[in-house]
C-alpha cells in the first residue's frame, strides 16, 4: 500500500512539474513589458518550485533503529525533521509526567501544517494525546513503524487521539496529508 502510494505521490509531482513548466513558457508577448524608451524587455516568467515528495518518503522509510533504546533512535532525529519548521534541533524534555499533549495544526511549515512539539521526550508508560487545534484541514498521525495511526483525517478542534507509550524507543510520524510540507514529529521514550 505505500509502495503505491509512494509512486502515486511522485507521479503527481513530476505531473504538477510539467504542468508549471507548460505554463511558464511559449508566448513571449505576455511576458513583455514596455519601457519608457519603447522598446520591450522580457520578464523572466516565475517558476514553481516542486515539492519534495520523493526524497521526503524515501527518509520516512523505518529503520532497524526507528523503535529500540531511545539513544540510539534519537542520532536520525535532526535529519528526520530537517524539512520541518517549528524543530529548532530541541527534544522537549516532558518525562516525569502521565499525560503529554502534542498539538495537531499548530503554526508551522507556512501555515497550520505542524504539530508542537515537533520533538518530545516521554517516559514508558506515559499517554501522548494529540489534540486537534482546528488549523490547517484534515490532519493524522502515522507511525512510520505501523506501532499507532489515527485513521482517516479529520479536522476541528475536538478531534484527539491517543498511544500509551509501551516501552523505551523512538517513533516517527507525520500526517498523511501534509507530510511533503514537513508535517512531521518524533516521540521519544527512555
Amino acid at each position: 500500500m505505500r509502495r503505491e502510494r509512494r509512486r502515486f505521490v511522485r507521479a503527481l509531482g513530476a505531473a504538477v512539474g510539467l504542468a508549471l513548466a507548460g505554463c511558464s513558457g511559449g508566448d513571449t508577448e505576455a511576458n513583455s513589458t514596455s519601457t519608457a524608451t519603447g522598446t520591450a524587455t522580457d520578464t523572466p516568467a516565475p517558476t514553481g518550485t516542486p515539492s519534495p515528495t520523493a526524497t521526503t518518503a524515501a527518509t520516512d522509510t523505518p529503520t532497524p533503529t526507528e523503535k529500540g533504546s531511545a539513544t540510539e533512535g534519537e542520532s536520525g532525529i535532526d535529519d528526520y525533521l530537517s524539512g520541518t519548521s517549528n524543530y529548532d534541533g530541541t527534544v522537549v524534555d516532558r518525562t516525569g509526567r502521565d499525560e503529554v499533549t502534542v498539538a495537531v495544526g499548530a503554526e508551522g511549515n507556512g501555515g497550520g501544517f505542524a504539530f508542537d512539539p515537533a520533538a518530545v521526550r516521554v517516559d514508558p508508560g506515559t499517554t501522548v494525546v494529540w489534540e486537534w487545534t482546528g488549523s490547517g484541514g484534515l490532519h493524522n498521525i502515522v507511525a512510520a513503524t505501523g506501532d499507532f495511526d489515527s485513521g482517516e483525517p479529520v479536522s476541528g478542534g475536538a478531534a484527539t487521539f491517543e498511544y500509551t507509550v509501551p516501552e523505551a524507543g523512538t517513533w516517527r510520524y507525520y500526517c498523511t496529508p501534509h507530510r511533503a510540507l514537513g508535517m512531521k514529529g518524533v516521540l521519544v521514550s527512555r
